[in-house]
């Protein structure tokens, strides 16, 4: 545990330069734990072993389940603790229905806004979207690190923070359906147009490829329940 809370720090500080703080980094490994099922929906997220096997104080911890609390990733029980939530999946169609309309809106910004570097970026990203293998951890690495990449590419916080948010969403019903969906380095593959199209400022191409990404995805769930 406290490698993986290494790497989500030393991931944090290449992005923005600073020192993440604990309430931080124990957001973003507890995210990762519970959008790829290592605390799977309902299971309960104890404070006292996580704190230690994190190392991180009560205070950063409790400050880090608020947030997933205000992310519907966690619910909090009176007296009784704190719980991953379920997965209803018919809120799939929902979240596909928000990310339609503004993953397309994120990739055009991408396009018109992003710098150099972050051109640079995303250029690394579509090279390993190119040459995916059929290893699980690796493909939704990749598709986990497109998504968040453009989504700071668009320079607009609340547009990123309001992705992010679905995108959690959608990623943890991806993970519990991975087994049976079709073609998945595929789909993931998708991605490398998409960021061509982005670095290549092509906005209008961009939001198309993004859309059609969406809806295949939804679509690809659909098949699968």
């Amino acid at each position: 545990m406290w490698g993986r809370l290494r790497d989500v720090c030393a991931a944090v500080n290449s992005r923005s330069g600073e020192q993440p703080s604990q309430a931080e980094l124990a957001y973003l490994t507890l995210r990762d734990m519970i959008l790829t099922l290592r605390l799977p929906p309902g299971s309960p997220v104890p404070e006292e072993p996580l704190t230690g096997e994190l190392g991180i104080g009560r205070t950063p911890f409790r400050e880090a389940v608020k947030r997933l609390e205000a992310e519907s990733l966690v619910v909090i029980y009176p007296r009784r603790g704190t719980f991953v939530t379920e997965v209803n999946i018919t809120d799939h169609a929902l979240i596909a229905d928000v990310r339609h309309r503004l993953e397309g809106h994120a990739a055009r910004r991408a396009a018109e806004r992003a710098t150099e570097a972050e051109r640079s970026e995303l250029d690394e990203l579509r090279a390993l979207a190119e040459d995916l293998g059929g290893e699980q951890p690796v493909i939704m690495d990749v598709d986990a690190r497109v998504h968040r990449a453009i989504y700071r590419c668009t320079h607009n916080r609340y547009l990123e923070t309001t992705l992010g948010h679905y995108y959690n969403l959608a990623l943890r019903i991806w993970h519990l359906f991975f087994d049976q969906l079709p073609n998945v380095a595929e789909h993931v593959g998708e991605h490398a147009e998409l960021l061509k199209a982005i670095i290549a400022a092509d906005a209008d191409r961009a939001d198309r490829i993004a859309v059609a990404h969406v809806d295949h995805f939804e679509k690809s769930i659909r098949q699968a329940i």
